[in-house]
């Protein structure tokens, strides 16, 4: 299957399977984990950047592509966003508001696909994911600047660095939950009928 599979396809089932290995490096404590995870998530997110323009660029637009690179970005978001909060690094709350924006466009994709329609990502749901992206990558930074300052013996106990760096987080979580909310009203709005049918 795979040998049959094109490359902007095989990169969006890489990103899926890096994803363990990013909440590995979360939940396990070792020296340089935030670090570790951010740069494994780094290069999940630039298999995002290039499978979509691998497939314009070279005619390689596929349906799996179209439900699976969508599907892939949530699965590695919401993995993240998971970890975050099991860490303290967010609220439980705009992930449960994110958790229920990803499950309701991926419901009406499967009924859709289960009607033979592929819907893909509109420009609103893309600008949702590299927001989505961006604020997590920020965070990582945050939290391996802080794993480095450890390491090099740099004593914490005092000081208002975690707490700022959780603040600011805080706030870009909620900022990308809100344009995540604007992007699944947008999405329920273009494909009402899709709804109107299930």
């Amino acid at each position: 299957m795979l040998k049959k599979m094109n490359l902007p396809n095989k990169l969006t089932l890489l990103r899926i399977v890096m994803v363990p290995f990013i909440v590995a490096c979360m939940l396990i404590d070792f020296p340089l984990n935030y670090f570790v995870a951010g740069l494994l998530f780094g290069a999940a997110a630039i298999t995002d950047a290039f499978d979509g323009n691998i497939a314009r660029k070279n005619n390689l637009i596929t349906d799996f592509g179209k439900f699976a690179d969508p599907l892939a970005d949530k699965i590695l978001v919401i993995s993240v966003l998971v970890c975050f909060l099991k860490a303290g690094l967010c609220g439980a709350v705009p992930v449960i508001i994110i958790l229920f924006r990803e499950f309701t466009v991926t419901s009406i994709r499967l009924v859709a696909a289960a009607n033979g329609k592929v819907i893909a990502a509109n420009i609103w749901g893309k600008f949702k994911t590299i927001s989505q992206i961006t604020a997590i990558g920020i965070i990582y930074a945050f939290w391996a600047l802080i794993d480095f300052l450890t390491i090099f013996g740099v004593d914490l106990t005092l000081s208002p660095l975690p707490v700022i760096f959780t603040i600011i987080g805080n706030i870009l979580i909620w900022i990308v939950t809100v344009i995540t909310i604007i992007s699944g009203v947008i999405y329920l709005k273009d494909n009402k009928d899709v709804i109107s049918d299930m």
